[in-house]
């Protein structure tokens, strides 16, 4: 049988307690340190997994932690428009048209003549289809028309109605039983078998 030359792992010492050539003793506490890494690992783990479902099902508020200064993405606060406020105007171009819905005889030229001297042009005077109307009206067929029609319901003291039943004037004045605005003074209701004709 071959010899072989011998080397530095065939001469051990006798007092070594190495159970082999190549290892060397344990030291001591090493499972702590494994099981303090995979604690920390676990922790770590479920703490970022918390955190993800928070930030996803958006139950996080960011803005006290960042601070005042801090740039938020949260999505911006919607202010409501406000409505434009129209000024009421009197518009000397407008035409007029002033119909009488009462039995009073002469209402509607009355009222006419206090629409002229309020500054607007001669309006067309005439009787209502009915003379039975309850509620004096300023009509408008033209939302542009509106601060005409304001100007002449503050004049007049009726209210306004955005409406096309009357096309052919800027403005018509629908004076009904309940008037009591300028024009109105003096006049008395026609007597039986009167006819309305004046206005």
């Amino acid at each position: 049988m071959a010899q072989h030359t011998l080397d530095s792992f065939d001469h051990l010492p006798a007092s070594t307690s190495r159970v082999g050539a190549h290892r060397g003793p344990k030291p001591r506490g090493r499972g702590w340190i494994v099981f303090a890494w995979a604690a920390l690992a676990t922790a770590l783990l479920v703490g970022a997994g918390v955190t993800y479902l928070a930030v996803v099902n958006n139950s996080i508020q960011f803005d006290g932690i960042l601070g005042a200064d801090s740039t938020s993405s949260a999505a911006p606060v919607e202010t409501p428009t406000p409505t434009p406020t129209v000024t009421p105007a009197v518009d000397p171009q407008a035409t007029v048209t002033v119909l009488n819905g009462t039995d009073v005889a002469g209402l509607a030229g009355a009222v006419g003549q206090a629409v002229v001297a309020n500054g607007w042009a001669e309006p067309t005077v005439a009787n209502a289809s009915e003379t039975d109307v309850a509620t004096s009206t300023v009509y408008y067929a033209d939302p542009a028309a509106e601060a005409a029609a304001l100007a002449m319901s503050q004049q007049l003291g009726i209210p306004v109605s955005l409406s096309s039943a009357f096309p052919g004037a800027t403005l018509t004045v629908v004076i009904g039983a309940d008037y009591a605005g300028p024009g109105s003074e003096g006049l008395v209701p026609s007597g039986e078998g009167e006819s309305d004709t004046v206005g």
